[in-house]
């Protein structure tokens, strides 16, 4: 069966450079919207796009609604079927202008992707995310092994997150020239980093359990003090793999170079909470945690603002609605105790 069409393969190209281009979007973004329209090529046996009609969108939604997640084995979700549509719509939008499309194309034809109101609605519905109390991330932090140079690694990664909220792609690219040890300052450069937005953030190690910062300190001077690592160097760089004698290839001690996104590191941090048999938190799981203790501990306005700036957001309201939704009951809790 014919797994593509070239002549859909060049104008999808042509899209790929628009939204690099004119949009800006980066390759991840692209990506997934050449996946979705990936996807809809599948549901049409890869017909050319100068044959659509708006049938076929319609049949879009059925084709999605039997596919399953390729992990889970589960229906795709809510979510998923909404992004997906939104992205094939988009190509559309877009395709509706370009020569030898406007004849078969229209803008009322490409509003046939829109999802039915129910499930978009049910996609957008914000869920209540799981995240570790402040005392089950110590527990597990705790539990973790100090001795050899991965698990120094691993170790200081868990203390790196508890102590500046950052997000994993941005660890996963962080060298030692941006972390000052003494003032507890991060410096997220986004010509550098991989902040989301591509924002620069100031971080400061948060005012929390002390051992976090011992723990990081003592990984952070054993880089340079043992391993020799310079200020161009990984601050959590990836296994060294060598050909050893008899064992074939193998870790043989830590490389000077780092990841290049957070996926390593999210499993270092889920394995952490599985060896106490904790659920699978992710570092991305501590943003909410440190946001509700910092609500906590925070004594006035100003600093519950400077907290959410080194979250990296610019505005209180996007950490406030990100990490401390309020409930319906909560919120009928709250008037109910305030009534008293």
């Amino acid at each position: 069966m014919t797994r593509y069409l070239e002549e859909n393969e060049r104008i999808k190209r042509d899209y790929a450079t628009y939204l690099r281009h004119a949009k800006g979007q980066d390759d991840s973004t692209i990506d997934k919207a050449q996946a979705a329209i990936r996807r809809f090529e599948e549901s049409t046996k890869f017909k050319s796009f100068k044959k659509f009609h708006r049938q076929q969108a319609a049949d879009f939604k059925d084709y999605l609604a039997k596919q399953k997640n390729t992990k889970t084995g589960k229906p795709l979700g809510f979510s998923t079927v909404d992004a997906t549509l939104r992205l094939v719509k988009n190509f559309f939008h877009w395709l509706v202008s370009r020569p030898g499309y406007k004849r078969v194309l229209t803008y009322p034809d490409v509003d046939y992707f829109n999802n039915n109101r129910k499930a978009a609605r049910v996609a957008h519905t914000e869920r209540d995310i799981p995240y570790p109390s402040m005392e089950q991330a110590a527990h597990a932090f705790q539990a973790m092994p100090f001795e050899t140079e991965f698990q120094k690694r691993d170790k200081a990664l868990f203390a790196f997150f508890m102590l500046t909220g950052a997000r994993d792609g941005a660890v996963a690219t962080l060298k030692l020239k941006h972390v000052n040890i003494e003032l507890g300052h991060v410096f997220q450069d986004a010509r550098e980093v991989k902040t989301k937005g591509a924002k620069t953030i100031h971080s400061q190690f948060l005012p929390i359990d002390p051992t976090y910062r011992d723990c990081f300190t003592a990984y952070f001077n054993y880089l340079r003090e043992v391993k020799l690592f310079g200020p161009e160097d990984a601050l959590f760089p990836k296994a060294r793999v060598a050909v050893v004698k008899g064992k074939g290839f193998a870790n043989t001690g830590l490389a000077r170079t780092g990841y290049t996104n957070g996926s390593k590191l999210n499993t270092i941090i889920r394995g952490a909470f599985a060896a106490v048999q904790m659920p699978q938190y992710t570092p991305h799981a501590f943003r909410k945690t440190l946001t509700h203790y910092g609500d906590k501990i925070c004594p006035n306005r100003e600093a519950f603002k400077a907290w959410s700036m080194n979250m990296g957001h610019e505005n209180v309201a996007t950490t406030i609605n990100s990490y401390l939704p309020v409930t319906t009951e909560r919120q009928m809790q709250i008037l109910r105790d305030m009534g008293r």
